[in-house]
């Protein structure tokens, strides 16, 4: 059994999807509607960068969905690969959008839509400089967790992402960031100050939610046979009214990628197929289980070598 993936930010790479791009008159159309529902030359931005401004979250988050997007189409249209077969749907944050679009829960057209709106909302949620992330490897949760309660006067600290074993991301204002850093620091347990310019999945993160809400609550969702994993709770959505509450609460919440991908192994996952730019999901992957299969796609070839 095998489910299927999708990247979230952070796997941008200026040129990504070209091969694609430059053989398929679908994808080229596919490009070209983005930037007229988004008023704005994203495909340019994808092909020729400059980074700096691919790498602006506003621009990232639609950016990566329309790769991933783009390269499920190729791999169900072009080799017919049935990835509707697929035990599980699942993305890393923003990729929860590409999964569910992929699954068919919402058009292409609102899905881009949304994803503009979500990460200018998220980009503008904390002034510039006043928020941080932090990513902490080589620990565990129980023992992060401890040292955030244990300081929980001095410092207001989320983990916002827990990755997979031994690589947790943390959020918060930079101030208690830096505090944070010197605990972590007498404690010999390695960090790396992260280069964004926001800290997400954090309360840090609340007007972004509130905007998300009323956005969310306007979208004309569908049902949809193929089930998605819920990057809050970890487990199976079970209904088109849970999955809006949760995507609203994915906002402020821990990204609960290694508990995801626990679940559907025990749930008889024994292959993860990863459809977006880079192989950091399927790094993730490899961390948390060494046994399963994993393919990473990015080019023809890789989709060539997909047996499910």
């Amino acid at each position: 059994m095998f489910s299927v993936i999708f990247p979230g930010q952070g796997s941008q790479l200026v040129g990504m999807g070209k091969e694609f791009y430059d053989k398929y008159d679908f994808v080229k159309k596919l490009f070209k509607e983005a930037d007229e529902i988004l008023q704005s030359p994203l495909s340019k931005l994808i092909l020729e960068g400059p980074k700096e401004e691919l790498d602006l979250t506003v621009n990232t988050q639609p950016a990566i969905f329309l790769i991933s997007y783009s390269i499920f189409n190729i791999v169900k249209n072009e080799f017919n690969i049935d990835l509707s077969k697929a035990k599980y749907f699942a993305g890393h944050s923003l990729g929860e959008y590409s999964a569910l679009c992929s699954a068919g829960y919402l058009n292409f057209e609102d899905t881009i839509k949304i994803l503009k709106i979500r990460g200018d909302a998220m980009q503008n949620a904390v002034p510039k400089g006043e928020g941080g992330m932090v990513a902490v490897l080589g620990s565990t949760v129980e023992v992060i967790e401890k040292i955030i309660k244990d300081n929980e006067k001095e410092f207001h600290i989320q983990i916002a992402n827990d990755n997979s074993e031994g690589q947790l991301v943390l959020s918060g204002k930079i101030n208690d960031i830096e505090k944070l850093i010197e605990i972590l620091k007498s404690n010999s347990i390695k960090n790396i100050k992260l280069p964004v310019s926001a800290p997400f999945h954090c309360s840090l993160m609340n007007k972004a939610s509130n905007v998300m809400n009323s956005e969310i609550m306007k979208l004309n969702f569908q049902q949809s046979s193929i089930k998605l994993i819920s990057n809050v709770t970890a487990k199976e959505i079970v209904d088109i009214n849970e999955l809006k509450e949760l995507l609203i609460k994915q906002i402020e919440n821990r990204v609960r990628w290694r508990e995801s991908v626990i679940n559907m192994i025990n749930n008889g996952v024994n292959q993860f197929i990863e459809i977006g730019p880079g192989k950091v999901l399927s790094g993730l992957v490899k961390r948390i289980n060494k046994e399963v299969k994993i393919n990473a796609i990015n080019n023809e070839s890789d989709i060539k070598n997909i047996q499910i």
